[in-house]
């Protein structure tokens, strides 16, 4: 059931405008409720109409004037998803005081067959944006919007990911196809492999029909297309580094520092430095709780009455950061075997089973992750752990 809208509540804000954008690609949804008018109004947007919605602000923004005396202020809020950060920095610069907030934070009716719509989105957003500035505790979350410097710095590792998925992608379908004739696949990666290929018999002595060869041998150059771009991405990303810490580009001073630092870890290489640094390190924690929150990697209990028990990790945040934070532990096991988080996970898990393992290699990451960012903030390094030469 729809929550009423006569009566809404605004507390210390009564000379405030408050604006509830409901995004889409098709249209927003625009929820305003204006200290002129005890009700709620929309407006119906085609999508990226800025213009439009800065419009729309405006005239409610001149009515409201002329009837209290004095210009209001102007609130609004949306949630994070796919149009990012560029509408923030636009109302911003508008002079509008803007939140995104985390679409997971905010809570809905738990009944299995609710009732959604965007007028329903709409009216929550905006009675939420009210509760956040009357101060109601923890009622949602805010999104830290990272700089345009620092949003641009993580293209690279986050399109690195993407090209090293697709290379991936082109070698197991090569294999699958050559398989269907019974033939080895070599090391589809080489350069020379099509010559290789070509020398290949199945078991009657065949080489492969026409056109599955024509098939492989376009795969085969889609994979090679890859190989050439992820050279060039970490050449670019190498030189990039040296260039920040010379402070020739723009990328921020601190983000750099901090990537150096890390790589004089034994078992962090560029790639796992430039990921944690620009998903994770790049934002200012409170305390190692924040640090394992915004990775995910925090306990997510459930006590109720007599019921008490876990029910794993939260897997909230950041999901590229927690990916890297559990394949960093593994390796950090590897190479960094006599420090002390590898002694204790020795410890937790001897005479373990697999599941066992898997259990303490999250607990791990999370106290990885945490000693990580106290190396970057204080510079203490974790206990036993070895620098490069």
């Amino acid at each position: 059931m729809q929550a009423s809208t006569i009566g809404t509540p605004t507390a210390g804000h009564n000379g405030t405008i408050f604006v509830a954008i409901e995004l889409s690609q098709k249209t927003w949804l625009v929820t305003l409720h204006s200290p002129d008018r005890d009700r709620m109004s929309r407006h119906k947007l085609e999508g990226g109409d800025h213009a439009g919605l800065l419009e729309l602000i405006e005239k409610v923004r001149s009515r409201a004037a002329e009837k209290l005396g004095a210009v209001p202020q102007v609130v609004s809020c949306y949630e994070a998803g796919y149009d990012g950060f560029w509408l923030h920095r636009l109302l911003e610069a508008a002079g509008i005081l803007n939140f995104v907030f985390d679409p997971a934070s905010i809570a809905v009716e738990q009944r299995s067959r609710r009732a959604k719509t965007d007028r329903i989105d709409g009216e929550l957003l905006l009675r939420t944006l009210m509760a956040h500035l009357r101060g109601e505790p923890r009622v949602v979350r805010i999104v830290r919007v990272p700089s345009v410097a620092q949003e641009d710095a993580r293209r690279a590792s986050r399109e690195r990911d993407r090209l090293i998925t697709e290379q991936t992608a082109h070698t197991n379908r090569i294999k699958a196809l050559l398989r269907l004739r019974g033939m080895a696949a070599g090391n589809p990666r080489r350069r020379d492999w099509l010559t290789w290929l070509a020398r290949q018999r199945d078991w009657q002595g065949q080489p492969l029909p026409p056109h599955l060869l024509a098939e492989v041998t376009r795969e085969h150059a889609r994979l090679m297309l890859m190989r050439e771009q992820l050279v060039a991405l970490e050449e670019a990303q190498t030189q990039a580094l040296a260039q920040a810490l010379a402070q020739v580009l723009a990328v921020p001073a601190q983000t750099a520092e901090r990537q150096n630092l890390l790589q004089r870890l034994k078992a962090l290489g560029p790639a796992f430095t430039a990921t944690l640094t620009n998903e994770v390190f790049y934002k200012d924690f409170r305390n190692r709780r924040e640090v394992a929150s915004y990775v995910g990697l925090a306990p997510s209990p459930w006590r109720s009455g007599g019921i008490d028990r876990e029910q794993g990790i939260s897997k909230a945040g950041n999901p590229r950061a927690r990916l890297k934070a559990i394949e960093l532990a593994w390796l950090w096991l590897r190479h960094q075997a006599n420090s002390e988080l590898s002694r204790w996970f020795r410890t937790r898990t001897a005479n373990a089973g697999k599941r066992a393992r898997r259990i303490a290699i999250v607990a791990l990451a999370r106290k990885l992750i945490v000693a990580l960012w106290r190396y970057l903030t204080t510079g203490l390094v974790p206990a036993g752990a070895t620098m490069k030469a």
